[in-house]
This record gives structure tokens, sequence and C-alpha cells, in this order.
């Protein structure tokens, strides 16, 4: 309902039913320096309220002669406890043609409804306030505590810390790690950030170097047993490591058969940024510029700019943070420049696209660089009616497939579990995913310079094949190159 009353320019209130709610908020908002009018069927409460120097009247709110007691007020609280009397009053308000901004006390959500129905403009329901005021405090609370918690793992067991990413890190992981290397500073505790696989995308190797993150490979550490204890960071994977792990932060439940001490997992997240943050928050830190863009670009990065999966605490967090990043070097680090390897990928799944209806498929054949593929079906998302892209290539004996969809209709995270789950790895999500299947299950021929055409013939049949069925495309094997 427009009300025609603009909220920045209130000044004007009345509350209607000053019971314990009410004079809550009223005490608030004559400290604000507005004029609240008050009225209550109670007249020993309206006494008590003059004697406080407030304007407030007696009279029955259930009655229609409501409507000229609020008719030149820009807002109306309506908080009595009785429900019913606050019904009467809002249809009271809107038969007499009044245009303020209602904000109606609801008991139930089936009341609410009903409120919003006469004419309500917002209905709040006082056990909703509070149970999210308790979740909130609950949250707070069980903060404090890992916080604590975590302080003294580090602090008491810790000489040296190892903080172990996912095997090939993104920005979320790669975030999350500097954020616990900084917490193990403030602690006064060496640590490094160690990968088992490698930083492959572009976009997360220029991350890395422009933020001067120093990220350290496990197989080039010569002796493990340095580090006492060892953190496991938005590790998505759970490779097994020849040290017990200590520590498990993530945004994702994982199945591994470690037992650490400490354990905090939130899949009420979006990213492990986010969490990180609210440690950073807890430890009462100076953050610095370097890990504040990190952290603000891993939550962007995993929530794709706050439009997928977004929640309340990945917004307060990176607003938390956004006035200590540096706002140029996260332009630099989503704008990459193109590596040879990536175009010469990119030409290739260009060349080699077969479209069906909105969804795109293509063989960027054998491939050096397989981080390459993701950029490619990112690229191919912007061609015109595409909405659902993959691109898969060879290396090690491996077929890597990296999905891209646009489409609400589908979920591309599930479309590769449905083709490949029970054959190979899966992860992603419903807008970004990939796939890894062993190259021998498709194809039977051992790798070799005389049977390399052979089993990228052999490849591309079956994944189109497979891809499109799972897709709900018919006859994927007959598709065009859109040329």
């Amino acid at each position: 309902m427009s009300t025609g009353v603009t909220i920045s320019s209130i000044s004007d209130y009345a509350i209607l039913g000053c019971g314990s709610v009410g004079y809550a908020v009223a005490e608030e908002l004559v400290e604000q320096g507005k004029d609240v009018f008050i009225v209550d069927q109670d007249e020993s409460r309206v006494e008590s309220l003059r004697d406080q120097d407030l304007d407030a009247r007696t009279a029955d709110i259930r009655e229609p002669a409501v409507g000229e007691l609020v008719g030149d007020r820009d807002v109306v609280l309506i908080l009595a406890s009785d429900v019913e009397s606050n019904k009467r009053a809002v249809e009271h308000i809107r038969d007499g043609g009044g245009n303020q901004f209602i904000v109606a006390r609801a008991s139930d959500p089936v009341s609410g409804d009903e409120l919003s129905e006469l004419g309500a403009d917002i209905v709040i329901n006082p056990s909703s306030v509070i149970a999210e005021s308790a979740l909130r405090a609950l949250e707070s609370g069980e903060l404090e505590y890992n916080a604590g918690k975590l302080a003294e793992l580090v602090e008491e067991t810790s000489t040296r810390l190892a903080i172990i990413t996912q095997d090939s890190p993104d920005p979320d992981s790669i975030a999350s790690a500097a954020a616990l290397q900084a917490i193990a500073d403030h602690l006064g505790v060496e640590s490094d950030i160690i990968y088992l696989g490698d930083v492959g995308h572009q976009e997360n190797r220029a991350f890395v170097n422009l933020l001067g993150i120093d990220l350290v490979q496990w197989d080039e550490i010569e002796d493990h047993s340095t580090y006492d204890t060892v953190a496991l960071v938005d590790h998505a994977t759970s490779t097994e490591m020849d040290l017990p792990v200590d520590i498990v932060i993530d945004h994702n439940e994982t199945e591994s058969e470690y037992e650490p001490e400490f354990v905090d997992i939130r899949p009420n997240m979006s990213s492990t940024s986010t969490i990180m943050t609210k440690y950073i928050q807890e430890f009462d830190m100076n953050v610095s510029e370097e890990v504040a863009t990190a952290l603000l670009y891993g939550i962007r990065a995993e929530t794709l700019d706050f439009k997928r999966d977004t929640t309340p605490a990945d917004l307060t967090a990176a607003a938390y943070l956004y006035p200590f990043a540096n706002h140029d070097t996260l332009e630099q680090v989503e704008s990459p420049s193109m590596s040879p390897e990536t175009l010469d990928v990119l030409a290739e799944a260009i060349t080699n696209r077969d479209v069906q209806g909105s969804h795109l498929v293509s063989n960027a054949g054998f491939v050096r660089d397989r981080e390459a593929l993701t950029q490619a079906a990112s690229h191919l998302l912007n061609l015109e009616g595409v909405t659902t892209t993959a691109v898969f290539g060879i290396a090690d004996e491996t077929i890597f497939l990296a999905g891209r969809s646009k489409d609400i209709r589908i979920n591309i995270g599930k479309v590769l579990d449905d083709a490949y789950g029970e054959i190979g790895e899966t992860a992603g999500h419903s807008t970004q995913a990939s796939a890894e299947i062993p190259l021998g299950i498709f194809t039977g021929i051992e790798i070799s310079e005389d049977t390399r055409d052979t089993l990228l013939e052999l490849t591309e049949e079956a994944v189109k094949r497979t891809l499109f069925d799972a897709m709900g495309v018919e006859g994927g094997n007959e598709g065009s190159n859109g040329s």
C-alpha cells in the first residue's frame, strides 16, 4: 500500500494501546525527539503517562472515532495486546480514508495475514521478535565461547600452526586461511598457509599475487612434523595427511575420519569468509587492508556477488569489511588478463560448441590448465540465447568438466551429479559446478600419441550424450555448432 509518507521526514507518531511494548516504543521515540501521541482505554495508565509529561488520551481503539484522533499523524503504531482490538483500529483508520503508515501488532501468522489484508503496512509478532533476539544472543554467546576455545587451543598447544586450504584453493578458502593466519599472529603464534594441489584459476592466482598472500605447497615442506597444530579451513575435501587435525572451520558439512578438538561448521552461512570475519570482530582485531580485501572478495565470490544463497550474516560481514578493503585491488582481481593457454581453450570451446536450445556443451580437447575450462564455461554463458554451458577437456587421464548456468529451472550441480555422480567426483551449486571422471570408464583405451584422436572422438560423443540427457535435451548427439 502506498501511504504517501516519506519515512525519513517522519516526526509525528501515534501509539494505540500502550502496554509494556507500547511504552518501550514511546520512550525510544521521545528520546529521539519525536512528537508522540498515545491512546489507551485504561484511565489509570493514561494518568500515569501524563504524569511523565507524555501526550496521552483515554479512548477505546476499537471505536470508529479512533481514525479522527490520529488523522494528523504520519505513523500509527497499533500495539495493544488484544489483536482483535488492533484489527478494528486498522479497519477504522483505513475505512476513514486515512493514509498513515500503519505498524500493527499480531499474535501469530494468521492474525498477521488478517492485519495485512485490513491495511497494515508492517505487521510485527512479539513472539517472533523475541525468538529472533534470543537466537542472535545465542549466536553471539556461541561465537564468544568458540573464540575463547580457539584462542586457548592455539596459544597453549601451538608453536607453529599449519593452516590447510582446499586442495586447489578458491578465493573463499584462501581468504579464510589468511584470516586465521592473522588471528594466529594476533595470538603470538607463527603459522603457514598450505595447499595440497595447485592454484590453477587465473583469477585465484591474481588474487594471491595482488594481495601478497604467502602459500606453501604441501609437497615442498621437508618436515611436516614442524607443525604441532593443524587447521582445515574451508576444506571441502577430506584429503588424508600424515598429521592429526586439531581445528576445522567451514561452511559446508564434510565427511572425514578426523577427530579435531575444535570444530565450527555453519551451513547456515554462505561462505567460510563470513565465519572468519565474525572471529576477526570477536577478537577485536585491527583488520589489515589485505585480509579485509581477501575476506570481502571471498564472500562475494562464494555468493556470486550476493546473488546466490546470501544470508544476513554474509551482508553484515561484507558491510563491516567494506571500509577496510582496497577496492582497486578487488577490481584487478575480478578482471585478470587471459593467459595464452586459457585463450586457446576458449577458442577450442567456441569452435566445438554444440548448442541444443539454450544449452551448450563443448569439448576443449587435451588441456594443460584445467582451470581454463571454468573460464571458458563462464565466457560461453554470455553467448546470445545460451543459459547453461558445460565445457570439458582431458588432462592426466581424467575428463575434467566445468558447468555454469543462469537458468533458474536448472541446477547445474544436480545435472552433473545425475550424469557422473556414480562414476566420478562432482561438486558445485545451482549456478556453477564441476566434475572429474576417470577417462578409462568411457573408453577403456590406454592413452598414447596414436590413440589421442580416437580418445577425443569417443569421449566427446559419450560426454555430450550423457550431459544432454541429464539436462533433459533429446537428440543431444545431433546438435549444431551454432555457426
